[in-house]
């Protein structure tokens, strides 16, 4: 069974939120930790799965609003490392997507501190479970591109969306924001179809999950949802079963007897 390891930090993946979905290595790490330095959105019931003497404490932001600076994130982990506790800098979903696993790497390093990163189930796939939806069904798109409502620093809005709508793919963005009209036009701008369609789902995995579905042109009217949120964009959401194809009942029979003669009925 793994144990967190003293002087060493781990980035954990805490999944979507549903304590099932958690991995078995970050539950162990979870539960042999001294420090646990988590972001807002974690579920309070995988805190829970924190041993009875670690410290928890919450180094998140809601709605942008940023109650420790990512620099004093880097220093806590830093500091409690280095006086020989085992830290985990617990992060919803998985920490090499969107979450500044980049920044809080490079701060490992530069302090010579080992880290190692544990992989959780990210938003998208979810959200795509939830839905019922194939992000990438190969009879409608072979690829998907993971976005984000909020932009990097150095991108620039309209080639950003632009770039995205060029490739094709399925699209789900992170973090769409509560003005879905601004984004559906953006979108509409950069060359999607307004007959695209849209599933924005609300708290995916979590209890009090929605789910709501919309044309590209109506997406601004489905109303306002509790976050955390992911839109998937893509001919992979529209509800259709028109091209659907199913085995002959011939060819399953046929199957079905092989697998019982395989068996030895």
């Amino acid at each position: 069974m793994t144990r967190a390891e003293a002087g060493k930090v781990y980035l954990v993946g805490a999944g979507p939120g549903d304590p099932e979905l958690l991995t078995r290595k970050a539950a162990a790490l979870l539960e042999s930790a001294d420090v646990v330095l988590h972001d807002d959105l974690v579920a309070q019931q995988i805190l829970a799965l924190a041993g009875p003497r670690t410290l928890v404490a919450s180094v998140g932001k809601r709605c942008g609003k940023k109650r420790v600076s990512q620099s004093t994130i880097h220093s806590l982990m830093i500091t409690c490392a280095r006086q020989g506790m085992s830290v985990v800098r617990l992060k919803s979903g998985d920490p090499m997507l969107f979450g500044r696993a980049g920044e809080e790497i490079d701060a490992l390093k530069s302090a010579g501190i080992p880290f190692e990163a544990v992989p959780g189930i990210t938003a998208a796939f979810a959200a795509a479970a939830a839905a019922r939806i194939s992000l990438t069904d190969r009879r409608k798109a072979s690829h998907v591109t993971f976005a984000t409502g909020h932009l990097a620093e150095s991108e620039d809005n309209a080639s950003y969306w632009k770039q995205i709508v060029r490739s094709g793919a399925t699209l789900v963005i992170y973090m769409p924001g509560p003005d879905l009209a601004a984004l559906a036009d953006r979108l509409f701008q950069a060359g999607l179809p307004a007959g695209t369609p849209c599933v924005l789902l609300s708290r995916a995995a979590l209890e009090g999950q929605r789910e709501r579905r919309s044309a590209l042109a109506e997406l601004g009217d489905i109303g306002p949802v509790e976050p955390p949120s992911i839109l998937i964009v893509g001919e992979v959401a529209r509800e259709n079963l028109k091209d659907a194809v199913f085995p002959e009942i011939a060819e399953t029979n046929v199957f079905f007897k092989e697998w019982n003669w395989s068996r030895g009925e």
